[in-house]
């Protein structure tokens, strides 16, 4: 009965991690760029049962019946008994949002693999592919946390005032001109990816960034930039909607069971113990 117990709260935890996590997908449903997480769930090795003390296997009539299987070392096979569930991994999910217009010109999506390069304020190199840009006081180049876009030599971007138009190439080439005329390139956007983002990136937070693990180097990015246009989150609402549903089930399921298994031992304790 204490196994039942450690096993039925064990799947509740779960269903814990996994009720939030659809909750912090929902709540990104309409942030730019978000990659929606899910719960991969793994079980506790099951263990395998034997009945003890009945190592003669002639007296076992039952076990022939039922066709166990008989060890006359160690007493006939009961059954499998599994231990629970746990958190294997909460793992990104790199697929592409649909893409909005919004005919801003520093407004930027990503088509296909790539991510923007910043400076975060601590110094640290992150990548994003949130590309709702602005033009700050000094004519820097930021995002909405006041950050600098970086170019492809690691610097940040300006774009003189002067500059009524802005055009923004598909491989980050962004140019400038006064009423149209006179276009001059100004810098171009550190556009990199990486070989497997799964395992070379870390999710930081700070509106949808990431951060390279030791060692790692981006490459050029194989993608495309569409200005003017913002990806949308990757989130289907239904779906996150129908997870959570399910999950809210079996963390219910999970909870009965630990109430029965406590009104067992509640039994056990209280009158199978007490005798006659």
């Amino acid at each position: 009965m204490w196994r039942g117990l450690y096993t039925a709260a064990s799947g509740m935890v779960t269903e814990m991690y996994r009720t939030d996590n659809v909750a912090n997908n929902l709540s990104n449903a309409n942030t730019t760029g978000f990659k929606r997480a899910q719960v991969a769930v793994k079980e506790f090795a099951p263990m395998l049962l034997h009945r003890i003390n009945d190592k003669d296997a002639k007296t076992t009539d039952v076990t022939k019946i039922k066709q166990f299987s008989v060890n006359p070392e160690i007493g006939p096979v009961v059954g499998i008994l599994g231990r629970g569930s746990d958190v294997a991994e909460i793992a990104t999910d790199y697929t592409q949002g649909s893409l909005m217009s919004t005919g801003n010109p520093l407004d930027l999506a990503i088509s296909g693999e790539g991510y923007f390069s910043i400076q975060a304020r601590n110094g640290d190199i992150t990548y994003t592919r949130d590309g709702n840009f602005y033009r700050s006081n000094d004519g820097t180049l930021v995002n909405v946390n006041g950050e600098a876009v970086l170019d492809t030599r690691g610097r940040s971007i300006t774009i003189p005032a002067e500059y009524t138009t802005v055009v923004v190439g598909p491989e980050g080439r962004i140019s400038g001109s006064i009423d149209g005329v006179n276009n001059a390139e100004i810098a171009q956007l550190q556009f990199v990816a990486f070989d497997n983002p799964r395992e070379q990136l870390e999710k930081i937070g700070n509106n949808q960034q990431y951060r390279a693990r030791a060692d790692i180097n981006p490459v050029p990015a194989t993608g495309s930039i569409q200005q003017g246009m913002l990806e949308r989150a990757n989130t289907n609402v239904v779906d996150e909607m129908v997870e959570m549903i399910a999950s809210y089930r079996a963390y219910e399921a999970n909870s009965k069971a630990v109430v029965t298994q406590d009104s067992l031992l509640d039994k056990a304790v209280n009158e199978v113990g007490r005798g006659t």
